[in-house]
């Protein structure tokens, strides 16, 4: 029962036939089973996923599985909500309808046919957007319409001209199939069709100069879904080696119009690119170090600091990597502001940014010292946090004491051994 309703039990009465005969609970979603009685739609489902073939109340076979919402009912329901409003019951919300697989199988249909035909580039794209509406109400949504083969469609909608040798930019169509499509779990077959085919990645790494700030979005979402998705190294260099993919992800990164959502992604593949330490350079020659010190500094919730804190340490594994985030006044100060104050994960990733920091200039080390690190690093030894932490602040704590040789630390198997946990 609804939290709202939880006081309903000091003097209102729920009618009988409003509840429903499994939970007992006021139904929000009715419908009615093949033997003619009727359950609010999640107790049924879970009734029926666990293996039962029989109505709960009859124990009559079910003849079929096929669930017939009762409008008539949710409308009396909704009434009788609205009457007792005084009495804190709130109006349930007319619940979405789930997808119907005749319809998922015609949608994918008008939406794979080949334009020219009998239907249009709109007719196309709007059946696609109608698949997108249905995916975003459920995740049961999502997984009927994955199981209709929806991704590898939308994968050859998606580079239908790019695959056919056309120089194309983006349509209607390509913007909703690519919408659609960074909505689902990519299997790593999938990852790899795209990540293998210079010509697809070269199309997506387009995509991020797309003059539709959605678009650029979710192009940065199919290229970490691409790479997180594929084991192959060589693959995931195919997708990173180029200077313009660091370059429309860093924008993405800087836009002063990036959304939440942009932001989110843009540092989900902003990690996922450096991951792939051969082409790590490349992150640092298109201005990851400066924008990601400054966003750190401003926007990012508790997850996406996190994959910023990751990132960071992953850049200064390079020396020019430290240079970069050296040179930037904020780097040393937000990195011993970050330990103990978001998370053990974001403790490990600043500890160990500070680290190969202080290793690699004596001023990193004086600008640390002055920023309160030595007090920050005794705490942390007597903390809970992860042993990898402790491990790092233990040397961080002998470096600032004496002074250690520049590559003492990073050439060290502890520096070696330290991860970076994927996300």
């Amino acid at each position: 029962m609804p939290g709202n309703l939880e006081p309903l039990d000091l003097g209102i009465q729920i009618p009988y036939h409003f509840r429903c005969p499994i939970s007992l609970e006021l139904m929000s979603d009715p419908v009615t089973v093949s033997t003619g009685q009727t359950y609010d739609r999640t107790s049924i489902e879970s009734w029926i996923a666990t293996g039962n073939t029989s109505c709960p109340v009859t124990r009559l076979p079910l003849s079929d599985f096929t669930l017939i919402p009762n409008h008539t009912l949710r409308r009396l329901i909704q009434e009788w909500c609205v009457a007792n409003r005084s009495n804190g019951v709130e109006r349930i919300p007319t619940p979405k309808q789930p997808a119907d697989p005749i319809s998922v199988r015609s949608l994918l249909s008008q939406a794979s046919a080949i334009t020219g035909t009998h239907v249009s580039v709109r007719s196309r794209a709007a059946a696609i957007r109608r698949l997108r509406g249905l995916a975003r109400d459920s995740e049961k949504n999502r997984v009927l319409i994955a199981g209709h083969n929806a991704r590898e469609i939308l994968v050859r909608i998606l580079f239908a001209d790019v695959d056919a040798g056309i120089e194309t930019s983006s349509s209607e169509v390509v913007s909703e199939s690519l919408a659609l499509l960074v909505m689902f779990h990519m299997t790593e077959v999938e990852c790899e069709s795209i990540s293998s085919d210079p010509g697809r990645v070269g199309f997506m790494t387009r995509l991020l100069f797309d003059s539709s700030i959605e678009n650029r979005v979710n192009a940065a979402a199919l290229i970490e879904m691409v790479l997180t998705g594929s084991k192959s190294t060589d693959l995931k260099v195919i997708i990173s080696g180029s200077g313009s993919v660091f370059e429309g992800v860093m924008d993405l990164l800087r836009s002063s119009v990036s959304s939440r959502r942009a932001l989110k992604i843009g540092i989900k593949a902003l990690f996922a690119l450096c991951l792939v330490k051969q082409t790590r350079h490349l992150a640092i020659s298109a201005g990851a170090p400066g924008t990601l010190i400054d966003r750190l500094a401003a926007d990012f919730d508790r997850c996406d600091t996190e994959r910023g804190l990751a990132t960071v340490e992953l850049l200064c594994r390079l020396p020019e990597g430290c240079a970069a985030f050296g040179e930037h006044a904020l780097t040393v100060p937000l990195l011993v502001k970050t330990i103990l104050r978001v998370s053990d994960r974001a403790t490990e990733y600043a500890a160990g940014a500070l680290l190969a920091l202080c290793t690699a200039e004596e001023r990193c080390r004086d600008e640390a010292a002055a920023a309160g690190l030595v007090t920050q690093l005794l705490l942390l030894v007597q903390s809970d946090c992860t042993e990898r932490a402790k491990r790092k602040a233990q040397m961080l704590l002998k470096l600032l004491r004496d002074s250690w040789p520049d590559d003492t630390l990073v050439n060290s198997d502890e520096f070696g051994r330290s991860e970076v946990a994927p996300f």
